[in-house]
């Protein structure tokens, strides 16, 4: 999949970039935003490295003020049951890190960076007030949890988490390089945990993140708030 800006685009001084993974989440969004919305919805790729490397070419071809990192996720229950919507107020890195004897230590404990992007609490309170969405933060995987074990590890080690996806860090990651505030919305299609594919809710989850869209304030509102 190519990062490419699709011609749906508002131009090169679009202030605000929507960066998802796939294009199902992208016309979900667009078509919340409707037409004419001033926003540049980009379909990355999946993973925080397409996700990163996406966000930063775009961002070195458009003028932005906002970046937000959006699509589905798995939810932590109970807090955050399918078809529901989490806003986070941090994106975190929950795998970037080594193994020790210890356990897993995260690159920030090992001295050799960070694992969370906070999000301005203004623009947190501005898109949770309009969509109704939980709070928390949302982590960042490169590999999709699959069982209860490594579920309960999550929460243990990021008990405020509410949500699982793969790109919100690497967006994160590209928009903080840039100086641009950063912020992630997301759409819960399953349960994080064991893996059963049957109890998904995929087209459920891209009907919440259209109305999330299409609830948003309008953009010249949204900007003010970053």
């Amino acid at each position: 999949m190519t990062a490419e800006l699709p011609d749906e685009q508002s131009g090169p001084g679009a202030g605000l970039l929507v960066v998802v993974a796939v294009q199902a989440e992208a016309e979900a969004v667009r078509r919340g935003l409707g037409p004419g919305g001033g926003a540049t919805v980009l379909a990355a790729g999946v993973g925080p490295a397409a996700a990163a490397a996406g966000t930063a070419a775009a961002l070195a071809r458009g003028r932005f003020r906002l970046v937000l990192s959006a699509g589905i996720a798995g939810g932590f229950a109970p807090a955050a049951p399918v078809g529901s919507l989490v806003v986070a107020d941090a994106l975190v890195a929950a795998d970037l890190g080594a193994e020790t004897p210890d356990g897993f230590a995260d690159v920030a404990e090992l001295g050799f960076g960070t694992v969370r992007h906070p999000v301005p609490p203004a623009l947190v309170k501005t898109l949770a007030g309009a969509c109704g969405g939980a709070v928390g933060e949302v982590l960042t995987v490169s590999t999709v949890t699959g069982s209860a074990e490594r579920a309960e590890a999550l929460r243990g080690r990021h008990p405020r988490a509410l949500a699982e996806a793969m790109e919100g860090f690497g967006v994160a990651e590209a928009a903080v390089r840039s100086g641009l505030p950063v912020g992630e919305l997301r759409a819960v299609s399953n349960a994080v945990g064991p893996r059963d594919r049957a109890s998904w809710r995929i087209g459920e989850a891209l009907a919440a993140l259209e109305r999330a869209f299409a609830a948003l304030p309008p953009l010249p509102r949204l900007l003010q708030e970053v």
